[in-house]
């Protein structure tokens, strides 16, 4: 007897141990895991603080964006851990109980009423996907959630369950979940989200709201049933959850700044993350404020705007057009970048050149009268002339005439030349060469570009690169000189004082106006002590639009846009050291009526500065410890004559050798102007 038993015994020994060794061959002839990090993920495109911008499909069509256990309501995950798998956090992915409970059911019942695939289970069905319901393919489920549990944490786990997890059509994790159903990141869902988000991957096709709303809701509300006693959800929060209807349909994926995302996409196409200095509120304000202005303006027109952060020159928002998916407005091209007409807004740089240059400033009177200039006789918008304004009127009202006169004596090539020296791209018609015409709009900018220069202004004359990708920051040029400080205080303190838009605020906004000729562009750049906004309105295929303006079709907008920064304008910056803060009476006698260069001075005539000629550099000898005095040589010109270095006017004794007192090494703009409004002016460096 006991040798029978003895052999019985051998033999299932000899049969267990057997079925151990083909077990573990079986085990060890299974290929390696699909690596995780092998995964391909939708492209993401975030905003400056890490919102969601813009996700791309992979290539297999699949919404599947990342997500970590950061990236979900607490709630949620409490409730998919107590519907899916109670003991995730200490059991090894595979759940003893659960599986004997599961068997216990099944023989009571004769069908499935529980199931026990852990999470571990479930994600490793993700990684390695078979159709087959057989008794290999769970052992394979279970032995792969083991080498996933060796492998790494359970919050790791919980990550893959959450970006692989299937929720119908083409649909995979929590989040592009949540943006489809509930149109919002899941990082705060209500009771009855979460529990639907529970239910879904269970039965994704089966459940889908959006085309099986009744499955979807007896799925969730069988979630909430379930799990309420054990994660304590009183009856009331229960019932109210169930009480909530489905979501009827998919929402679209988001797509905000959609430009900016294509072109960082092409920009570093193997990168899975591309993060903009974009703020997705001010983005998403914007677009609406352009969608909104563009409807109310006609069909086929389109808006651009863009904001820009003086102090860092990055990109806030850019709205290239007003729906990227509007085929009738050219939605898909980029109206930031397209070369358009500035009519009137680069006019502020001619006054700031003239200031700069000791010609003019802000309250010289100077003469609105018509003028003629070889064949070219510009007149004002109105075709009516405001006689002896002041300068600070001249450009506050954007007249022609005054800003043409001004340019003659800068210098329409002088202009062209600092403005591309400052990073703005002036592009003329091919053969002309810089003229009179392009004070009036008679070249190509991008609003980029302007709003750039604009930029500059704010900055107290100095412009700097736009940065719209955080990985461009470090490749950066340095600042580049628009304008001194004084002149471009001098802008933005005129224009400060523009007269807004219907029902705006005064003084709160220096901006300009533009409107090219045909009526075929409207602008308006403005900046406070913190912001810069340029929009532009047109046609994308640049048709006229008859009776568009600046002041009254993109100034409103302009303003608005400010208004919905959410924040009170800041005040500009004081005034820098050099300024005259005096009236029209108490200028120097040169400044206090400007004379266009040659009328009624011949060429022998006009003051010159002989030494330092322009753009010298001198050496500095030191006297006591400091700088010794510079000379000035000065020929030509009717007395008397007025000195300025760097805009601020100079004593000077008899004769027509000046010296003045250098503050130390830097550049030195030296200026005369002599008794009937000639000038000359050079930039010298001192070192």
């Amino acid at each position: 007897m006991r040798r029978r038993a003895a052999i019985a015994l051998g033999v299932a020994s000899a049969f267990l141990a057997g079925g151990a060794l083909a077990f573990g061959l079986w085990v060890r002839s299974l290929p390696p895991l699909p690596r995780a990090d092998a995964l391909s993920y939708s492209v993401e495109v975030v905003d400056r603080d890490g919102r969601l911008l813009r996700p791309y499909a992979t290539e297999e069509g699949r919404w599947r964006l990342k997500a970590g256990v950061e990236d979900v309501d607490p709630r949620y995950l409490a409730m998919l851990i107590a519907y899916e798998d109670k003991r995730f956090r200490t059991h090894h992915g595979v759940d003893p109980a659960a599986m004997m409970r599961a068997a216990w059911q099944w023989l009571i019942h004769r069908e499935i009423v529980s199931g026990a695939s852990t999470i571990t289970m479930q994600v490793a069905r993700l990684l390695e996907p078979r159709t087959e319901r057989t008794l290999s393919a769970k052992l394979r489920q279970m032995v792969r959630a083991i080498q996933i549990e060796r492998a790494m944490s359970k919050d790791d786990i919980l990550a893959l369950y959450l970006s692989l997890a299937p929720y119908g059509g083409n649909l995979e994790g929590t989040r592009a979940a949540s943006l489809a159903y509930f149109g919002k990141e899941p990082k705060r869902l209500s009771r009855t989200e979460a529990a639907l988000l529970v239910a879904l991957p269970q039965s994704p096709e089966a459940r889908r709201p959006d085309r099986s709303p009744e499955r979807a809701r007896l799925a969730r509300d069988r979630v909430l049933d379930r799990i309420a006693g054990d994660i304590g959800i009183p009856a009331d929060e229960v019932a109210t959850a169930k009480s909530v209807a489905m979501p009827s349909r998919r929402r679209a994926m988001p797509s905000l700044a959609a430009h900016a995302a294509d072109q960082a996409m092409i920009a570093a196409p193997d990168r899975l993350k591309h993060e903009l200095t974009i703020d997705a509120r001010l983005q998403q304000a914007l677009e609406m404020l352009a969608r909104e202005r563009a409807m109310s303006l006609g069909a086929d027109i389109s808006v651009a705007i863009l904001a820009v952060d003086h102090a860092s020159g990055e990109i806030l928002a850019r709205v290239a057009s007003p729906d990227y998916f509007d085929t009738s407005r050219a939605g898909q091209v980029d109206l930031t970048r397209a070369l358009r007409s500035p009519g009137s807004a680069l006019k502020p740089f001619i006054y700031g050149l003239a200031f700069e240059d000791g010609l003019a400033h802000p309250e010289t009177l100077i003469d609105d009268r018509p003028t003629r200039y070889g064949d070219y006789a510009p007149e004002n918008f109105d075709l009516t002339f405001q006689g002896t304004v002041p300068v600070r009127k001249a450009l506050q009202l954007s007249l022609n005439v005054p800003a043409v006169a001004l340019l003659d004596r800068v210098g329409a090539a002088r202009l062209t030349a600092r403005l591309s020296q400052a990073g703005g791209d002036m592009v003329f018609p091919k053969g002309e060469a810089p003229g009179l015409a392009m004070g009036l709009g008679g070249v190509g900018v991008t609003l980029s570009d302007l709003t750039m220069l604009y930029a500059g202004l704010a900055r107290q004359g100095m412009t700097i690169p736009l940065i719209e990708r955080r990985s461009d920051a470090a490749l950066a040029r340095p600042p580049r000189r628009l304008l001194d400080p004084v002149a471009a205080w001098y802008v933005g303190n005129v224009l400060i004082g523009t007269p807004p838009p219907e029902n705006a605020a005064r003084n709160r906004i220096a901006f300009k106006t533009g409107t090219s000729y045909g009526y075929r562009d409207a602008w308006a750049v403005g900046f406070d002590g913190r912001r810069t906004i340029g929009v532009w309105v047109g046609r994308p295929d640049g048709a006229p639009v008859p009776g568009i303006l600046g002041r009254t079709a993109a100034a409103p907008i302009l303003f608005d846009a400010f208004a919905r920064t959410g924040d009170l304008p800041a005040a500009l910056p004081p005034a820098p050291k050099g300024a005259i803060l005096a009236p029209n009476g108490k200028l120097p006698l040169p400044l206090q009526r400007f004379n266009p260069e040659g009328v009624g001075v011949r060429p022998s005539e006009r003051v010159r500065i002989m030494f330092p000629p322009n753009g010298a550099r001198l050496e500095l000898g030191a006297v006591d410890g400091r700088p010794e005095p510079v000379a000035l040589k000065i020929a030509g010109g009717v007395e008397p004559l007025t000195i300025l270095v760097n805009g601020k006017p100079q004593e000077r004794g008899a004769g027509r050798t000046i010296f003045f007192d250098p503050q130390g090494p830097g550049f030195v703009r030296l200026t005369v102007v002599d008794g009937k409004g000639t000038a000359d002016s050079v930039m010298v460096r001192l070192q």
